[in-house]
């Protein structure tokens, strides 16, 4: 009976010591404690657990006399608003994480963490749910490094368990999370405080125990209170339990050890780790256990990590980090009588390197990394050298070793083409030589050159930008290096780079490329376009006039385009105008003009300009008035032509004038008509007048004249024919007649012929008879003759002759006369015939007619009497006219004219008539007068009135360009009289000497910024009108324009700048007059590092080395008398941002990693919107970064689609405008989590389906992939199959599924391989294997590796689309 007992007994004691232990695990699993916890883990749910802790409780209770004091699991959050509405930023109180129930045993300590968010900051209360106060032991405290509100309770009690709640508040309301504390009661405790209680209990109970009770009761206490504890309870067996209690721990430490796995010998190498294990099988899981090396216990808690002790389930292990040959020895482990022991034996190896020495290749500006892995560790110091210079650490290179001691690293920062070199590193004896290669970044162009039209003579420009400022450039045009030419301008400003071309012409169209290299780069980099310029055309705007000038005279043609970037050439008849003597070509704008210094007879001509699309014509004319030599005229006036009658009389009179005048020979006032025997012969410069067989009677008064344009010029001169002279005139007078003598007298000739009559020739003839007999001559200065050679009574007749040198007269024959006739009869008889029978003379020569009050149908004639009436009283006049050139003259009065004046009708309009007028008295008509002027039929023509709209169109520094309207009043005019005055001057003077035929004029010669006035007048033959004046001076300049800026000069209104590089405003307007240039920066006027230069369209803001305090607003104003303006530029400085700090890694989610930094300072600050995170991955196993995601904003990053059980490391690098910061890498690799076991003491019921077996079939077979390298492929199919078939993965012929190259997983009806990192090498056909009882089936699909730049298979992929579906 009393065997039976004990075995019954111990065997719930045995029972009950296996489910506490098993409580105690999975208690430790949920709560945060200062005890040592379990390696057991789990993937059961939290749920799951709280129920299987619940259903162990009660277990416990029903199978164990212990105590305990239990309580629902807790666990619930609740929230109270106390504002509707909720200013913006501002939010309610919220946990962030959950809180967890505790499950803990008596004396061990708990701990609550709570994460709280909210704004404003919420406060924080711990209280219990039970009202009960928190016990002074409990502290609460915030965590500053966690941002954690902490509840610690220590040592705990049953009087702990209750509901706790953390209860967050602001003034938008609070929340509430409740969690329950269960504590369970520990049997290793007082065991007095039990058995007091107990014995309390029993007294009430008033019962003494069993023996079965007895034994629970006293398997926990001391020997020595054995009788105590009996004699409390009130049993008296005293000897009979000992005996019992004695047999039943006899039989429990027979048991309590069992070894199913002994401790081994290991032999390992020095600064490695090793583990000895052992699987023991123990009846009580607090047994207590030691180590020892040797003799000497290993105090496990002080050995700072050396020394670790841990139990996987049945697995018991010590473990040994860096061992040392100190560490050699036997290794005991003492658990109750058991002792098991086994020997380390450490091997020192010599020092010698494990990394594998390859050259490195590294992309410029990313971070070289050397690692070398030592074979233990060594006191000696590791020395990196570069080029024979040691490295050490500063902000390029950054030295570190590795916590175990064995791994040294190296990091170069930023890498450049000047860090290329071998790296050498000395440890000791060692040494090793690792080479560098840098591999350039591929230049990009951010901006492409762009195709550009632009007009002939036009300015245009091709800009370029590159992804970096350290490049060599070259340009060419259609392939030829233009780099050195002068046609163009070249630009580089940081990573912009541009050619100018000015004044476009039309062989500058082609194609222009830049061409970038850099150093140890062999590639070129080239951008293209095309320069499109178009021939640029242009109409005249103001024509040229034809001009007349005197020579020596300066003169201009002016011709106005409406372009001024029109150029064109002028042309003298025909030929073009280049090396032209005292010719000035010049372009003004849009005006062009042809100045010549003083005219000479090369400068007259036909002109022409000639530009693409227009042409404009004029003739340049000299307009000298005529001229005649002085020294011909003074000898022709002292001197008379003589020529003797019968011959030809030549008079050759030279003269110069341009344009040739009208040559008019006058005789005697008449104009000399041109017949047989008068001729006028003409010449360029010269006039002859020539008269055939001369006659007295052409003997007079000559005139020349010559008339222009230009003036009119006069000579007078004198004709003398000598022939013999005229009968004497008048009628003889006897002076005696007698019978003995006659005598008589005589009246001289009245023309001499020329020549002094030398003598008188006296002929007489007997009456009757026809022949005379000369009787006599007498000298000339005699004109009485006496005949005493006469018969009385003899009728004679006489005839007298007057002699010169050129011969005799015609005779003046007289009357008959009888010889001895007295002399009284005769002149008595005479006297009667005159007194009865006078005998005057025709009267003498009218004055000139004068023809005033002309009309187109008449004209008023005058002219003078005669000086000499003829010895008779003038009777009247007969007047004559005939049309210029004819010689047809035609009376105009039908009987005498007794007046001097007579207007004369009925003329024919628009026609020159001329006029003459002959005296007539009773001895007949007189010698006409000299003819009378021409003068044309035409109405009087009336002086032009004022000029209207005088206004002025153009004006330059040296030139004002004019323009009017014909006056409406009066006659039209034949030109305008211009004038200028100086504003310092009171006399007027003209601008030309001769009248300017259009209605515009440019005045040049002007002096700079001095103002002129104006006046200009009309003039027509009726005379000169009245002038009128420009109402306010005019300065010589250009025209008042207000400030406005050029916009082509393509200054943005945004920059952005590197610091350190040339910060540069270069801005054009146009304005007149030049305007005030002022720079402000942020609204106030700069005045620090810049240098400002001006010019009279441009200004230019320059910082040579700018800063980031440079940024702001840029405004530049101009300012005139005409207006202002003004143009911001928003500048921002900036460089390449600091990198992140405090790269953080936590594996929230299988196969995902969230990473956290810190912002970086530049990124938080920079106003770049572009500004953002670039995050990188790399797997362990290569070297080679790929990016995960691009324009990141946020300070946090979740990456996902990692394989479980693979080592990632991660990259962060800060990118703005300007380029990427220095990256910040994860220090250690995370190591992905595979899946985790379920718990396997947890053996629930199977679901018992009924039996079917299917054979493996795809319900989805696998696809095609194509992958872009260094990124994974994940492949995956659907199938179907009963039992579940066996899985096989092949690369072509070979299996992969056993590589550790490749991750692949079977589960729920699908499989799938993923390949990380793939390379050129995976490209290929994999096949997937499905196999089970009832057959096998297989699947295949085509992988396809292409590179980023793989255009060719790109353009495939995408043709493909529509026929199959990829995976990129």
């Amino acid at each position: 009976m009393a065997t039976e007992l004990t075995q019954a007994t111990g065997g719930r004691m045995e029972q009950m010591e296996q489910h506490t232990g098993q409580a105690r695990q999975m208690s430790d699993m949920q709560m945060s404690s200062s005890s040592t916890s379990s390696s057991f883990t789990s993937s059961m749910s939290s749920a799951k657990l709280r129920k299987v802790c619940q259903g162990l409780s009660r277990t416990m209770e029903e199978h164990s006399g212990v105590q305990y004091k239990t309580s629902a699991v807790v666990e619930s959050c609740s929230k109270v608003l106390k504002s509707l509405h909720l200013p913006k930023g501002e939010s309610v109180p919220d946990f962030v994480e959950k809180l967890r129930p505790i499950t803990a045993q008596e004396g061990d300590n708990a701990v609550f963490k709570a994460k709280v968010t909210g704004n404003p900051q919420p406060s924080v209360n711990w209280e219990r749910a039970s009202g009960c106060p928190i016990s002074d032991a409990t502290k609460s405290f915030y965590d500053d490094i966690n941002n954690q509100h902490i509840l610690k309770i220590k040592t705990l009690t049953l009087e702990d368990t209750d509901v706790y709640k953390c209860i967050a508040s602001n003034k938008h309301g609070e929340a509430t999370y409740s969690i329950s504390l269960t504590v369970t009661e520990n049997p290793a405790l007082d065991f007095k405080k039990m058995l007091k209680k107990r014995s309390v209990e029993k007294r009430e109970e008033k019962r003494p125990p069993t023996e079965e009770e007895m034994l629970k009761i006293l398997g926990g206490a001391d020997k020595k209170d054995y009788e105590r504890i009996c004699a409390e309870h009130g049993f008296t067996d005293f000897r009979g339990i000992l005996k019992k209690l004695k047999e039943m721990k006899k039989q429990v430490e027979v048991e309590m050890v069992r070894v199913l796995k002994p401790l081994e010998d290991i032999s390992a190498t020095a600064d490695t780790s090793i583990v000895f294990d052992t699987i023991l099988e123990l009846k009580d899981p607090n047994i207590r256990m030691q180590w020892f090396l040797g003799a000497e216990l290993l105090r496990v808690h002080y050995s700072h990590g050396k020394y670790e002790v841990k139990q996987m389930g049945t697995k018991h292990m010590l473990c040994i980090s860096s061992v040392s040959l100190s560490d050699t020895g036997t290794y005991t482990l003492q658990v109750a009588d058991k002792r098991l022991s086994a020997r380390l034996t450490v091997i020192d190896e010599p020092l010698k390197f494990l990394s594998d020495f390859k050259p490195k290749k590294v992309t410029e500006r990313q971070t070289a990394t050397f690692e070398i892995r030592l074979s233990k560790k060594s006191d000696a110091p590791l020395i990196w050298k570069v080029r024979g210079k040691e490295v050490k650490r500063d902000e390029k290179f950054d030295v570190s070793l590795s916590e175990d001691g064995l791994t040294y690293t190296l990091k170069i920062k930023d890498v450049k083409v000047s860090d290329t070199g071998d790296y050498t590193i000395n440890i000791g004896d060692l040494t090793a030589t690792v080479p560098l290669f840098i591999e350039r970044i591929p230049i990009k162009f951010t901006s492409h050159f762009k195709n550009v039209r632009v007009q002939e003579r036009g300015k245009t420009r091709l800009e370029c930008e590159t992804s970096s400022k350290d490049v060599h450039i070259r340009w060419l045009k259609d392939g030829c290096d233009i780099t050195a030419s002068r046609r163009y301008i070249f630009m580089r400003e940081g990573k912009r780079a541009e050619v100018i071309i000015e004044d476009c012409e039309l062989t500058d169209e082609g194609e222009y490329s830049v061409i970038c290299t850099q150093d140890n780069d062999a590639n070129e980099y080239v951008t293209s376009a095309y320069l499109t310029v178009d021939e640029r055309f242009a109409s005249v705007k103001s024509s040229m006039s034809d001009a007349q000038c005197a020579t020596g005279s300066p003169a201009e043609l002016c011709v106005v385009l409406d372009d001024e970037k029109v150029d064109g050439v002028w042309l003298k008849d025909g030929v073009e105008v280049s090396e032209l003597r005292g010719v000035q070509v010049v372009k003004q704008g849009a005006v062009h003009k042809l100045i010549f210094s003083g005219v000479t007879d090369t400068h007259e001509g036909k002109y022409t300009f000639r530009a693409k699309g227009a042409e404009s014509e004029a003739v340049l004319t000299i307009a000298d008035p005529p001229e005649m030599d002085s020294s011909v005229l003074d000898l022709l006036g002292a001197r008379p032509v003589t020529v003797k009658a019968g011959q030809t009389a030549t008079i050759k009179i030279p003269f110069k004038g341009k344009p040739p005048p009208k040559i008019t020979w006058y005789k005697d006032g008449v104009e000399v008509m041109e017949d047989e025997r008068n001729k006028v012969e003409r010449t360029a410069d010269g006039t002859s007048l020539v008269l055939s067989r001369c006659v007295r009677e052409d003997s007079g008064a000559i005139m020349l004249r010559l008339k222009s344009d230009c003036g009119t010029a006069v000579a007078n001169l004198h004709l003398n024919v000598i022939d013999h002279p005229k009968p004497p005139q008048g009628k003889v007078e006897f002076l005696e007649l007698s019978g003995k003598i006659v005598k008589m007298k005589w009246k001289a000739p009245r023309d001499n012929g020329g020549k002094q009559v030398t003598s008188f020739v006296i002929e007489r003839r007997t009456a009757g008879k026809k022949s005379w007999t000369r009787v006599g001559d007498v000298d000339s200065s005699t004109i009485i003759f006496s005949d005493d050679k006469v018969e009385e009574g003899q009728a004679y007749q006489y005839r007298i002759r007057a002699v010169n040198a050129e011969g005799m007269s015609d005779p003046l024959e007289t009357e008959e006369v009888r010889a001895g006739e007295p002399v009284a009869i005769q002149m008595m008889v005479s006297s009667l015939l005159l007194f009865e029978c006078p005998y005057p003379e025709p009267p003498g020569t009218a004055s000139q007619p004068q023809v005033s009050n002309v009309t187109k149908d008449s004209m008023t004639v005058s002219w003078t009497p005669p000086t000499h009436d003829g010895g008779a009283p003038v009777l009247g006049y007969v007047l004559e006219r005939r049309k210029k050139g004819s010689n047809m003259w035609l009376q105009v009065n039908k009987e005498l004219l007794t007046d001097t004046k007579v207007m004369v009708e009925g003329l024919v309009d628009d026609v020159e008539y001329e006029f003459r007028v002959t005296s007539v008295n009773r001895a007949g008509a007189g010698s006409a007068s000299t003819i009378s002027n021409a003068v044309l039929a035409k109405d009087p023509t009336r002086a032009p009135g004022l000029v209207r709209n005088l206004s002025v169109s153009d004006s330059t520094n040296s030139s004002v360009s004019l323009r009017w309207t014909p006056p409406e009043q009066g006659d039209e005019p034949s030109g305008y009289i211009l004038e200028v005055r100086p504003e310092d001057a009171k006399e007027w003077t003209k601008a030309t000497k001769i009248p300017i035929a259009v209605t515009a004029f440019n005045v040049g010669g002007l002096q700079e910024r001095k103002k002129y006035h104006f006046r200009i007048r009309a003039v027509n033959e009726g005379g000169v009108g009245e002038p009128i004046e420009l109402l306010e001076g005019v300065l010589a300049m250009p025209p008042p324009v207000a400030p406005r800026f050029d916009l082509q000069g393509k200054l943005k209104n945004q920059m952005v700048v590197r610091a350190g590089s040339a910060l540069c405003l270069h801005l054009g307007f146009t304005a007149s007059p030049t305007p005030v240039v002022t720079w402000f920066k942020d609204g106030i006027i700069t005045a620090g590092r810049e240098v400002i230069t001006n010019s009279q369209n441009l200004s230019q803001f320059l910082i040579s080395t700018s800063q980031r305090s440079d940024s702001g607003t840029y405004r530049v104003h101009l300012k005139n008398d005409n207006g202002e303006a003004h143009y911001d530029v928003t500048v921002r400085v900036t460089d390449f941002p600091r990198p992140p700090k405090n790269l953080g890694l936590e594996e929230e989610v299988p196969s995902t990693v969230t990473l956290q930094w810190d912002h970086t300072p530049d990124l938080a600050d920079d106003d770049d919107e572009g500004a953002h995170y670039i995050i990188l991955k790399r797997d362990a196993s290569t070297a080679s970064w790929f990016t995960v995601a691009e324009r990141v904003f946020s300070s946090k990053y979740t990456v996902t689609g990692l394989l479980p059980g693979r080592k990632y490391y991660f990259r962060v690098v800060a990118h703005n405008s300007i380029g990427d910061s220095d990256p910040l890498d994860s220090k250690e690799p995370l190591i992905m989590a595979k899946e985790k076991e379920c718990i396997r003491s947890l053996r629930l019921k199977e679901y018992a389906s009924k039996p079917r077996q299917v054979k493996p079939t795809f319900l989805l077979p696998l696809k095609d992939h194509a992958v872009r390298r260094g990124h994974d492929c994940t492949m995956s199919c659907a199938y179907q199959g009963m039992p579940t078939p066996q899985a096989c993965w092949y690369k072509g012929e070979s299996k992969i599924s056993d590589s550790p190259r490749f991750w692949h997983s079977t589960a729920n009806g699908v499989c799938t391989l993923v390949i990380p990192t793939c390379g050129a090498k995976d490209s290929g056909e994999y096949t997937l294997v499905l196999e089970n009882p009832l057959g096998t089936t297989k699947c295949s699909c085509n992988l396809v590796i292409f590179d980023k730049d793989d255009n060719s298979l790109l353009e495939s992929l995408t043709k493909q689309a529509n026929k199959e579906k990829l995976i990129l």
